[in-house]
Parts: C-alpha cells; structure tokens; sequence
C-alpha cells in the first residue's frame, strides 16, 4: 500500500543484526528507501559496517551523540550527498551499570543526567539538526518500553529516563506538526537485544511476555521495522505524538 522509494531516511542505532535499528533500516530499504547508518566507534565499526553495505546504505558514519563535532559532521555529510531528509530513527539508550541495576532512589546525580542526556536529549538535539532538512515534512521516531509506563522489576533508572523520552516524543509532536513532521515513540515488548541483555533477569521477562501476550509472541525487529516504514510513508503522515506498542498485546494484559 505505501512506498519509500526516493526517501533518504537516517538509523542511528545498529549494534548488530539483532538491532531494533537494524530492523528498521532493512524495512526502510526494503520499502524503496535511501539509508544513512550510524556506529558508535572503531570498536563497533567492524560489527556495523558489513550490515550498512549489505543494505546498501549510502552514508556510514561514525556517532558518538555526546560528541557535537560528530553530530555536525554527520549532517553536513547527509546535507551535501542528499540535501534533504526525510526519516530519522533514533535507536540509542544508555546507563551505568550500577545505575541500572540499582535502587533508581539510589541512582547519581551524574549517572542519572547522562542516561538523560544519551537516550532523551540526544534525540531532540538529531531532530533539531533534521528539521531544517525536512522542509516538505518528515517522520522522527525513537524507541522507548513500558516500563516508561509502569514499573517493570530489574528496569530500574531507565523507566524514568523512558517517561522522559515519551514526553519528550509529545512535546515535539506538537511543536513540529505545523511542519507536517511527525514524532513517535515505537514501544516494543521484551525481545533479545544486545541492550536488552544489561537487564538483570531478562530471560524470565522475555518467557512471562510470550505466556501473557495474546499473541503468545515475542515481538521481533522484523515487527518493529514494519511498523516503522509504515510510519514513515505519506499514508501516515496525518498520525503523530503516539507511544505504539508493538507487543503482541503483552502492554494489555
């Protein structure tokens, strides 16, 4: 029904195969797209470079999002090869580890801003560097999980920074959609990340979703990447400010 084709979309995110971002990136191709994938550093390069050329993505590029020169460097490159962007899927959390595993009542002043400053700000500063690049309208997406929402045992200070990262998905929202660009919040249920592996017990998690959720499903970066390149057609540009599980029902029950 919907069709990327001619659309230059930004992934920032892939760690590996079993990425959320990744998933999303081989939708968008998938659907017609043109790709930009980002890697963290030298170290990850080797692991993120071969899936960017599989995809045939014609930007790759280092970011570190706590690095401006970086971020700046990036988007005079998107600026100059495609001048125009029309997806940007921002796919990044972080927290120390003995913040995450912590009380969150116990979690550092400096621990707690910079999990923020990773997973929440950095995501309102690549919106702000995508707008000017959207001018004819566009689609920004991150993605959060539920326990933004409610308390999930072992998610310690990250349910907080995620309710900050929804929030931040509204107010966006709101202040971009006179511009015809749309925020969302993707909110998939437990499934096997890299990320999701820093969770203390997160094997039990992934086991009690696939009983509960109606589907009896994990979700899947497949899923995710389906619903993302939907969001970010002309067919959806009319949808904006939404947190969307993509769960097999598990958030309803």
């Amino acid at each position: 029904m919907f069709d990327l084709t001619g659309q230059k979309a930004l992934v920032v995110g892939v760690a590996n195969n079993q990425s959320i971002a990744y998933g999303c990136a081989r939708a968008f191709r998938a659907q017609g797209a043109d790709i930009a994938i980002t890697y963290l550093n030298e170290k990850a390069e080797p692991h993120v470079r071969p899936l960017a050329e599989e995809l045939g993505a014609e930007i790759i590029a280092p970011l570190d999002v706590t690095s401006h020169e970086e971020l700046d460097t990036l988007f005079q490159t998107i600026t100059e090869k495609w001048g125009r962007l029309d997806t940007l899927l921002h796919s990044i959390a972080f927290s120390k580890k003995e913040d995450l595993h912590g009380r969150v009542i116990d979690c550092s002043a400096d621990g707690f801003g910079l999990a923020m400053d990773v997973s929440v700000h950095s995501f309102l500063r690549l919106i702000h560097k995508a707008e000017p690049l959207m001018p004819e309208g566009g689609t920004c997406m991150t993605v959060s999980f539920m326990g933004a929402q409610r308390v999930v045992e072992n998610y310690g200070v990250m349910g907080p920074v995620k309710a900050a990262l929804e929030a931040a998905t509204r107010y966006a929202a709101a202040e971009l959609g006179p511009r015809g660009i749309s925020v969302h919040a993707l909110s998939p249920g437990p499934l096997k990340t890299r990320a999701a592996s820093g969770i203390a017990e997160f094997d039990a998690l992934l086991n009690d979703a696939a009983e509960r959720a109606p589907t009896h499903q994990l979700a899947t970066i497949d899923d995710v990447g389906a619903y993302a390149a939907f969001l970010a057609s002309r067919e959806a540009y009319n949808v904006t400010g939404g947190i969307h599980p993509i769960d097999g029902g598990y958030s309803i029950v």
